[in-house]
């Protein structure tokens, strides 16, 4: 099972918040993913407030890794991840909408662990389907 694999199904599918460090290295960065007031997280702790703020609007979330490709040090997932849309961390009202939206997510492997990532989730297509 790749890292890719790994992460996903560790960190969002089982929700074990304690994965990010086990998976990720001390110095990690992380482009793409936003709060849902446009602040960008680029370490390990802002990752945290992103991952917290996830797992208190959403439920039941999924994320089906559909293909990994990898060359070097680099891995490179297609996901598809559906939820449904149930708390306040999102900026939204929650009606309990589901959610599929798709996104991409490549990885430089340092020793492991995830050493540095790049995120694209199709996030505006989310944000469309709680309404």
């Amino acid at each position: 099972m790749s890292i890719m694999h790994r992460w996903f199904e560790e960190v969002w599918n089982k929700g074990r918040e304690s994965a990010i460090d086990e998976m990720s290295t001390d110095q990690v960065s992380s482009q793409g993913l936003r709060s849902h007031d446009g602040k960008e997280f680029q370490d390990k702790e802002a990752f945290r407030v992103f991952y917290r703020q996830m797992q208190a609007g959403l439920s039941d979330i999924h994320i089906d890794v559909q293909q990994v490709v990898t060359e070097g040090d680099f891995c490179v997932a297609r996901c598809v991840v559906t939820a449904k849309h149930t708390g306040d961390g999102l900026g939204k009202v929650p009606k309990g909408n589901p959610l599929r939206f798709t996104g991409m997510s490549m990885a430089r492997i340092e020793d492991g662990k995830i050493a540095e990532a790049w995120n694209n989730f199709d996030f505006l297509t989310m944000y469309q389907q709680m309404d």
